[in-house]
């Protein structure tokens, strides 16, 4: 798993958080690698999303590893745009072998107030992104006979959680979607598996709207205030994973030796799956 040398990694939402860790990973074992990212704030989204800046800082780190690098600001939302994106990476680096549809949103709502809007949001970026990253790589990777496809749910896309709808719901329609594809990309030499991960410490989670969930009592919360609330989260007592944790599982998905892993879910949850069947 510590060699792709002469692979060409794309990864979507890579302008900071799991996106960058993935991509700089693949980049340490010989990739070059693909980025992109909205790098636009949503107005039914609650914290500041990546930057431009930031893409280009992603762009930066996989470079200084001596690999090549494209980054695009694009919106997985977007099916044109991402074939677009799929097109110049096949023409400048020749393939795409591996795709991490990691791109998405956190959003809250209950079901009796939940805004549409901010529903829309979350199954553009969650799911329809996903769907458009699988669809934009397959082709390419069908006529190469060869494909790694990794999506990120979350450990809630396999189980509910009250005030968070249409994030469920979208997380656990990426689990599905991924299970359909691997069996439409299974004669192709493709797989497609997706990981659930748990409270991860990125811009997702370190941010004052989620503090205050746990904190209402304190005027301006911080992650020492709510640390312990979300290691109750977890099964094992810890708040929150680091995002190389996830990137270590990508990489053993992505890996020419998992040819026979496909379709299956892997959490990365610090022990939630053991609460739940699905």
């Amino acid at each position: 798993m510590d060699d792709f040398q002469g692979r060409v990694a794309f990864v979507t939402g890579g302008a900071r958080g799991q996106g960058r860790s993935h991509a700089i990973a693949f980049a340490e074992r010989g990739a070059d690698v693909v980025i992109c990212d909205r790098c636009e704030d949503s107005p039914a989204v609650a914290y500041p999303l990546g930057t431009e800046d930031e893409l280009a800082e992603t762009k930066r780190l996989v470079e200084a590893k001596g690999r090549k690098c494209i980054a695009a600001k694009v919106n997985t939302a977007d099916r044109d745009g991402m074939n677009a994106l799929v097109a110049r990476a096949e023409d400048e680096l020749g393939k795409i072998d591996i795709a991490v549809a990691n791109a998405g949103v956190s959003v809250m709502g209950g079901v009796a107030d939940h805004p549409s809007a901010v529903w829309d949001e979350a199954i553009a970026s969650n799911l329809t992104g996903v769907f458009n990253t699988i669809s934009a790589v397959a082709p390419g990777m069908i006529k190469r006979n060869y494909g790694r496809i990794v999506t990120i749910s979350s450990m809630l896309g396999r189980q509910g959680s009250p005030g968070q709808i249409a994030y469920v719901a979208s997380k656990w329609g990426v689990i599905g979607a991924t299970k359909a594809a691997a069996l439409d990309l299974a004669y192709h030499g493709i797989t497609v598996n997706a990981i659930t991960p748990g409270s991860i410490s990125t811009p997702m989670i370190h941010r004052k709207d989620l503090y205050k969930i746990f904190r209402p009592d304190l005027e301006d919360p911080t992650w020492d205030d709510v640390s312990s609330g979300f290691a109750t989260i977890h099964a094992q007592p810890v708040a929150a994973l680091e995002p190389e944790e996830v990137s270590r599982v990508v990489l053993f998905l992505a890996a020419e030796a998992s040819a026979h892993l496909t379709g299956i879910v892997v959490p990365v949850d610090a022990g939630v799956a053991a609460k739940v069947t699905a």
